[in-house]
C-alpha cells in the first residue's frame, strides 16, 4: 500500500487554523501555502482542490497565481506543525505495522502482507486505515494498494481526495496503461518530451518498446522504463537504514533553488569532494545517483550505470547532470544528493582507440597531482576554473 496526504502542507494548516478557532476550513477556499515576504518570487507550495480550477499550479510565483485567481489567499508554511503532523500519521500507522517505509513527510509504503491475517481484505482495511487517520487526525489521504510499489504509487495518484484505489496485476491493462506517458512515476518532463517525438505517448505505448531500441536515447534506463510501462517493479520494503555499498553526499539547502543551474553548481562541489574520496581509498565507481528532495520534502532519485568505471570529477559531474536533466520538474528544490555506488579497487576500460586511452591516463595523473597539492595545502589551494566564485549558492529567487 502507498498513502499519501492529500495537499499535505496546507490540509496540515487548516488542521491547526481549526483547532486555533477559525471559523471555516482553507480546504474549501481559494488558498494556497506560500511564503510573501518576497513579494515577487514567493512560491505556492501547496493549493486547494478549489483553486485548482484556476490553472493555479505548485511551484509557480504567486504573483502570477493572483492573476489566474485575484481572490486567492496565502497562509505561511509551518514546517514545525509540518513535522508534527507527519510524526502523528506514522504512529498511527505503526500501531498496525512495523513493516513501513517512509518516503517522504506525507507519504509512506507498507506490506500489508504480513498482517492480512489480522486484519482481512486489504480494500476494507484501507478504508479503515484512511477513515482513521481522517477522524483521528483531521487530514485525509489516498491509498493505493496493489502488488508492488510501483504499482501502488500510481494507484494513490488516481482520482482525489480521500480515496482507496488498487493496481493489481490483472488491472494494469485497462486502468494504468491508457494513461499520458507524463503520468508514469519517475517520467520526468525531459523524458517525456523525448518519448512523445518517438510517437510514445501513453503508457501502453511504452510497454510495448524493447529496450535495446530504446536504448540510444536513455541508455540504460530503457530496461527500467518498458518494465515500469508493465507494471513490473522488484524493489523491496526498505524499512530501515540500509548499509552503503557507496559513498553519497547531499546538502540541505537555507532556502529553495528554482533554477537547474544552481543545482549544476552543487552537483559540480559533490562530485569533487566524491571522486577525491573515491582515489584516497584507491576505487572506481560503476554507478552515479542523483537525488532531490522539493519543498513538499518528496524524494526523487535517478541512477544509471557507467560504461567504464571511474574515480574523475569530470565524469561523475557531466553524468550527474545528464540525470538532473531528465529527472527535472521546475520545482522548487531543497536538498540536493549524489552518491557512487558499485565501487571496486579495479578501473576497467572500454576503449576503441590508444588515444583515447592516453586521455584517461593523463586525467588520472593530472588528478592524482591536484590531489598531493591540497593534501599538503588545504583543499582550497587549487580549483577548476569553473568552480571559482561558486561558493556561496545563488540566490535567484
Amino acid at each position: 500500500m502507498h498513502i499519501d496526504v492529500n495537499n499535505a502542507f496546507l490540509s496540515w494548516t487548516a488542521v491547526l487554523l481549526l483547532k486555533q478557532g477559525y471559523k471555516y476550513d482553507i480546504r474549501n477556499s481559494y488558498a494556497i501555502i506560500g511564503d510573501e515576504d518576497n513579494k515577487r518570487h514567493g512560491i505556492v507550495l501547496s493549493k486547494s482542490t478549489p483553486i485548482k480550477k484556476f490553472g493555479v499550479k505548485t511551484a509557480e510565483p504567486i504573483f502570477q497565481a493572483r492573476k489566474k485567481c485575484p481572490s486567492l489567499k496565502v497562509y505561511k508554511p509551518n514546517y514545525k506543525w509540518y513535522k508534527e503532523m507527519s510524526n502523528k500519521m506514522f504512529e498511527l500507522i505503526s500501531t498496525y505495522t512495523p513493516d513501513i517505509e517512509k518516503m517522504s513527510i506525507d507519504e509512506c509504503y507498507l506490506d500489508y502482507g504480513p498482517i492480512k491475517h489480522l486484519h482481512g481484505n486489504e480494500v476494507d482495511f484501507a478504508y479503515k486505515l484512511k477513515n482513521e487517520i481522517k477522524s483521528t487526525l483531521g487530514f485525509t489521504v489516498n491509498i493505493g494498494i496493489a502488488n508492488c510499489k510501483l504499482c501502488a504509487k500510481m494507484a494513490s495518484n488516481f482520482t482525489k481526495p480521500d480515496k482507496v484505489h488498487t493496481l493489481f496485476k490483472t488491472e494494469i491493462d485497462s486502468k494504468m496503461k491508457p494513461l499520458p506517458i507524463e503520468d508514469l512515476f519517475f517520467i520526468g518532463r525531459k523524458t517525456a518530451e523525448k518519448l512523445h517525438k518517438l510517437n510514445i505517448h501513453t503508457i501502453g505505448d511504452l510497454s510495448k518498446q524493447k529496450p535495446e531500441n530504446l536504448y540510444p536515447y536513455f541508455k540504460n534506463q530503457s530496461v527500467r522504463m518498458v518494465e515500469s510501462a508493465n507494471g513490473i517493479d522488484n524493489s523491496p520494503l526498505e524499512t530501515g537504514k540500509v548499509v552503503s555499498k557507496g559513498l553519497s553526499n547531499s546538502t540541505t539547502l537555507p532556502h529553495n533553488l528554482i533554477h537547474k543551474e544552481d543545482v549544476y553548481d552543487i552537483l559540480e562541489s559533490i562530485s569533487d569532494n566524491l571522486a577525491a574520496q573515491l582515489r584516497r581509498e584507491g576505487r572506481y565507481a560503476n554507478v552515479v545517483r542523483v537525488q532531490l528532495k522539493n519543498a513538499e520534502f518528496k524524494n526523487y532519485t535517478h541512477q544509471t550505470k557507467l560504461k567504464n568505471s571511474t574515480n574523475n570529477m569530470s565524469v561523475i559531474f557531466e553524468t550527474a547532470k545528464k540525470l538532473l536533466d531528465d529527472m527535472w520538474k521546475d520545482e522548487p528544490i531543497r536538498l540536493v544528493g549524489l552518491g557512487v555506488d558499485g565501487l571496486s579497487h579495479e578501473a576497467t576500460y572500454q576503449v576503441s582507440m590508444f588515444d583515447e586511452f592516453d586521455k584517461v591516463i593523463q586525467n588520472k595523473e593530472l588528478e592524482n597531482a591536484v590531489d598531493k597539492l591540497k593534501d599538503k595545502f588545504g583543499s582550497e589551494v587549487i580549483n577548476k576554473a569553473s568552480m571559482v566564485g561558486k561558493k556561496k549558492i545563488r540566490k535567484k529567487y
